[in-house]
Order: structure tokens, then C-alpha cells, then sequence
């Protein structure tokens, strides 16, 4: 999912796509573990995902303080 798609989404949307990336990050990493994991890239494409959801909620954070006082 790229950065436009996250700001259109609302903040706790945003929490949840983040609870379910960690989610599977935590998975790839078990799998990774026992030698099961076939794609390794994905664990890549799982950890960049939740920066950029933990990027986007920082931003609409900031977003709000900054209309807070104002």
C-alpha cells in the first residue's frame, strides 16, 4: 500500500493496518526462524510498510497539534 493510500485512511484504520503488519512481520520472522520462509523479501516489504504507516500517523498527529494551536 503506498503513502497516498495510508492519508486518505483515518487514524485508528492506520493503527490497525499496523497491528496486522506486525502481526505478519512477527510471523515472516518465526518462519524465518524455523526455515520455513520461502520469500524472504517480504519481510522487507512487511517492516517498510509499518514505517510508512507509523510515518503517516505521526503526520496526521503533528497535523492535528498544529490545528490545535492555531
Amino acid at each position: 500500500m503506498n503513502a497516498t493510500e495510508l492519508r486518505d485512511k483515518t487514524p485508528d484504520q492506520l493503527r490497525e493496518e499496523l497491528v496486522n503488519l506486525k502481526k505478519e512481520a512477527f510471523n515472516l520472522r518465526f518462519q524465518q526462524a524455523t526455515g520455513q520462509l520461502e520469500n524472504t523479501a517480504r519481510m522487507r516489504v512487511v517492516r517498510r510498510g509499518a514505517a510508512r504507516v507509523m510515518t503517516i500517523l505521526n503526520q496526521k498527529a503533528a497535523e492535528a497539534a498544529a490545528e490545535k494551536g492555531a
